[in-house]
């Protein structure tokens, strides 16, 4: 048989697109498996980090349903966002245009590879029908007190007239006409996420048999959990004086009250409601104005890795258990959305407190003593024994923990709270490409919910997107409507969702048959039954904000009935970027890769073979042009070999003992990549092993003549090899086989039962022999054989010491 890989590919993928083969079945007695990859956004082209995300889903999808899973493996289209609004300005064509020709584009592309996706369950999140249900989530989660408006600091460019996401803030300035970028104060929608941050943390220890560490460590410290004192800076008389008496107060967290009589300064957030009232009010000099302002117009990441940065608001506040005066600063190190948006600073134990007091000659006062000499000259953070704190001084820090809030309690100035990093989600867009926001304003019945019955809110298809402000919020007739409520005249909300959104929810929509699409999200006896993902593959970028929400979104999907899991995704696996040169492939780094042309030269098994050869799928790959032509030339050569096997309608009956040594060998090579594959697929993938030991047991067969073995073999890794080079495998199946194809089967114990084993011999540890020896050989006997088979390495040597590992390796240690 001559290979010809692009004949064959086309061959099989027009017969599985012909006979439906990878619809999942509605027989919800079967056992299932739901192999799932994060679905792509239609940029316009693969590439190569797709071609390994997508060929390991199917590996795996492959494998369990040749052994008889029935099994969901979807793939649809993350297709709302923000890119198709840059391409529709750049090109002057239509988001929806050029979102929808490019998934026409890509979805041939990932067809190209012999992905065995359900074709009839694909969808875009940019589908109206998708966008009716996915609205309808929205209010209900409104209706249950999810969802709620308030205000928020943005990122706005005024010569756009329009909010920037962080990504399209280039140091400060928009990134597209490169003026500075304000922080406003703009209102908002946000999911209450927050009310479920306990259960996220604490479900994480759900996960940690199928999730990677480093994920949910991650999680855990987004979310953030933290147990402290939150207590009230009263301002002095002459402060509140200053401010016209309309602040008495404001509040503060600490995770550290054992260090609250270190304090020497406290700070606001530049956008502070008292920092706010001083500049409007013209309370503050114009230079300290001006450097607020300043500090203002910088996002929250940005400012994490700036130099600290402060000015002095000239009010004091009193110190809740000294009564001394402290003073109070704006910092740029404080952030509005945490802890109130103001800090207690204590210098000699907090080095970012620390950092900031040097900077501007403020006082450094030493509450904790350490096993380390205090000297000024840096912060001590660890805990310790108090000093400097009146009737505390003395306690250790744990202990002061616990007295010092319920001194506060006693006083009622404080109590003892939990506290989370994690903020609400804020999902409003000013933006047209995307889900629009189902509410209504009405100037009699306020903020109400579109009607179901009116769903889909759907996008008006005539704008121009011209990148100045939100087309929605400009569109003559689209905004304009009746309330749900009164019927009087309203208007609709013209921001519209987080992609996030979307992406929180649409792997419960593939669990349908799509003849359920129409009436409800999902079907709920589909839902339960294949939902949790069995196995979720996906970069570690995602590792936070996609799979956070994705958990959240499951969590309140199941408090409003829809499903019974508490969690999306039993399995993780998070593979490793694609590399080249030793670096992420990218255009402007010039070093990327054509998966088209990789295809059209070498055929779409080869990639696969490579991609999954190469290295571990959670580690990242190099790309070699060599070891793609390598793949390919494996391909070839097992192709060849097929003329070794004989046509059969049953599968040989081999007397294993009746063998030559050379049969024996092959075949217990043959059965040790069947072993290793139920290995791999148990959740390691480690696809590259059980490539490499179906190679070793490709070449053992080669070295006997024994065509029953041959035939055995053969079919053996054509079962093993198919979830990696499906086209050739079905290809060779057919000509060879008409025996069941791709069926279970099952290890033969009598292979590795033998009278001999192979000893590894090493020299310092270094392999230099291998010998054959009886399994019944003593110890004394091996270690002779060993010696005398590496006899020239230890010519001129002493023998300090000789070891035996039974049924493994003889290592001589010499000098």
């Amino acid at each position: 048989m001559q290979y010809n890989p692009l004949e064959i590919e086309k061959k099989w993928q027009d017969r599985w697109h012909a006979t439906n083969a990878f619809e999942p079945h509605s027989d919800f007695a079967q056992k299932k498996k739901y192999i799932l990859s994060m679905f792509p956004y239609p940029s316009g082209r693969i590439h190569m980090g797709h071609v390994r995300n997508y060929t390991i889903g199917d590996a795996i999808a492959r494998h369990y349903r040749k052994n008889g899973f029935n099994v969901l493996h979807p793939i649809g289209w993350d297709s709302f966002g923000m890119p198709a609004e840059n391409a529709a300005i750049k090109h002057k064509v239509h988001p929806k245009k050029w979102t929808y020709e490019n998934i026409d584009y890509m979805r041939k592309e990932l067809s190209s590879l012999g992905l065995s996706f359900s074709a009839k369950r694909e969808f875009a999140a940019s589908d109206p029908l998708y966008t009716k249900h996915e609205q309808r989530i929205f209010i209900e989660m409104f209706t249950k007190g999810l969802v709620y408006q308030k205000n928020a600091v943005l990122n706005w460019c005024n010569t756009c007239q329009t909010v920037l996401a962080n990504e399209q803030v280039e140091e400060g300035c928009c990134w597209r006409c490169d003026n500075p970028v304000e922080q406003r104060l703009l209102p908002g929608y946000y999911l209450k996420i927050t009310q479920y941050a306990q259960e996220l943390l604490d479900d994480c220890d759900k996960l940690r048999a199928g999730w990677p560490n480093q994920v949910l460590t991650m999680q855990e410290n987004w979310i953030g959990r933290s147990e402290g004192l939150e207590f009230t800076f009263a301002l002095t008389p002459e402060s509140k004086a200053k401010l016209d008496g309309k602040f008495e107060a404001y509040n503060v967290f600490t995770t550290r009250p054992d260090t609250i009589y270190g304090v020497s300064y406290s700070a606001l957030a530049p956008e502070h409601p008292i920092v706010n009232y001083l500049i409007e009010h013209r309370l503050l000099s114009e230079e300290k104005t001006a450097q607020i302002k300043a500090m203002q117009r910088v996002g929250a990441r940005e400012r994490a890795q700036s130099e600290k940065e402060g000015v002095s608001l000239g009010i004091d506040v009193i110190h809740p258990l000294t009564g001394k005066s402290v003073p109070v600063w704006v910092a740029n190190f404080v952030l509005i959305e945490y802890g109130g948006g103001a800090v207690m600073a204590v210098p000699a134990h907090d080095e970012r407190d620390f950092e900031f007091a040097k900077k501007y000659d403020l006082a450094i006062i030493q509450s904790i003593e350490t096993a380390l000499p205090f000297d000024g000259s840096a912060a001590t953070c660890e805990y310790g024994t108090l000093v400097n704190s009146g009737e505390f001084s003395g306690l250790d820090s744990k202990s002061a923990q616990k007295r010092i809030i319920a001194r506060f309690e006693e006083k009622g100035i404080g109590t003892k709270v939990v506290n989370y990093k994690l903020r609400d989600w804020g999902i409003s867009r000013q933006r047209y490409w995307g889900a629009p926001i189902p509410m209504v304003h009405c100037p009699k019945c306020g903020l109400v919910p579109e009607k179901f019955e009116n769903l889909p809110v759907a996008l008006p298809d005539d704008v121009e997107i011209s990148g100045e402000g939100n087309p929605l919020d400009k569109h003559p007739t689209w905004k304009y409507t009746k309330c749900p409520v009164c019927g009087h005249d309203a208007t609709r909300e013209t921001d519209t969702m987080d992609t996030f959104f979307q992406s929180s929810w649409y792997f419960l929509r593939y669990t349908s048959d799509p003849a359920f699409w129409s009436d409800v999200p999902f079907d709920k006896e589909s839902v339960n039954y294949w939902m949790n993902v069995d196995q979720y593959i996906g970069g570690i970028e995602h590792a936070i904000l996609h799979l956070l929400y994705s958990r959240f979104f499951t969590k309140v999907l199941r408090d409003l009935g829809y499903v019974n899991c508490d969690e999306p995704f039993a399995n993780l696996l998070t593979q490793g970027m694609v590399l080249k040169d030793g670096s992420k492939m990218s255009k402007s780094k010039g070093n990327t890769v054509d998966p088209d042309s990789i295809i059209k030269t070498y055929g779409a098994d080869t990639a696969r073979l490579f991609i999954l050869f190469a290295a571990p799928p959670q580690k990242e790959l190099e790309w070699n042009d060599s070891a793609v032509e390598g793949a390919f030339r494996f391909i070839k050569r097992f192709v060849q070999k097929s003329e070794n096997v004989r046509t059969c309608k049953a599968l040989p009956n081999i007397d294993h003992a009746s063998l030559s040594k050379a049969s024996q060998y092959a075949r217990k090579k043959v059965y040790e990549a069947l072993k290793k594959s139920n290995e791999v697929f148990e959740g390691s993938y480690t696809f590259n092993t059980l490539i490499a030991a179906c190679m070793e047991a490709l070449n053992a067969l080669g070295e006997q003549n024994d065509s029953d073995v041959w035939t055995e073999g053969y079919f053996i890794l054509l079962n093993l090899l198919e979830p990696v080079i499906p086209h050739t495998c079905w290809e060779l199946s057919e000509n060879l086989f008409t025996c069941k194809n791709f069926t279970t089967i099952a290890l033969k114990e009598e292979v590795f039962v033998s009278d001999s084993m192979i000893l590894a011999v090493t020299v310092n540890g270094k392999k230099r022999a291998e010998i054959e020896v009886s399994t019944s050989i003593s110890q004394e006997e091996a270690l002779k054989c060993g010696k005398e088979s590496a006899a020239k390495w230890l010519e001129g040597m002493t023998l300090l010491k000789e070891i035996y590992v039974p049924n493994k390796l003889i290592n001589l240690v010499v000098k």
